[in-house]
């Protein structure tokens, strides 16, 4: 019997906290966004510019943003079931080509670790309306 309450707790440790959480710096991660904001928007008011807001973006689905045309190999890796999450996203942001062959994105990526922590955790504090979590 205690072995199967050890099972349950392991289980529940594994579904509560399986998923990977930003453990960058937002403040340090804002600065980084710089870089980005020629192209992306975050917050209420953000539109779709050459690349669509990235608002909700940590944990979303590939091709989530309603209305922006999105590359076909990004699609296909919607039809896949695709997913944002932290590891994704740090392999998209340090080189978009190689996660995306084909893309669109014409940014070469982030060359410092810490930087990709950083922005994702600041990306990871916006709802997908834009409000803050």
């Amino acid at each position: 019997m205690a072995y199967l309450h050890k099972c349950i707790l392991v289980a529940a440790l594994v579904i509560g906290y399986g998923s990977a959480h930003a453990e960058g710096d937002p403040e340090k991660g804002e600065k980084v966004f710089r870089k980005c904001q020629a192209c992306h928007a975050v917050g209420e008011d953000a539109r779709s510019r050459v690349g669509p807001p990235l608002n909700g973006i940590v944990g979303a689905e590939w091709g989530h943003t309603e209305g922006y045309r999105y590359s076909k190999p990004l699609l296909a890796g919607k039809d896949e079931g695709r997913v944002w999450d932290v590891e994704t996203l740090t392999a998209y942001l340090k080189d978009p080509k190689d996660v995306i062959p084909r893309g669109r994105m014409a940014f070469a990526g982030l060359r410092k670790d810490a930087e990709i922590e950083n922005i994702i955790a600041y990306l990871d504090q916006f709802k997908e309306n834009g409000e803050l979590k």
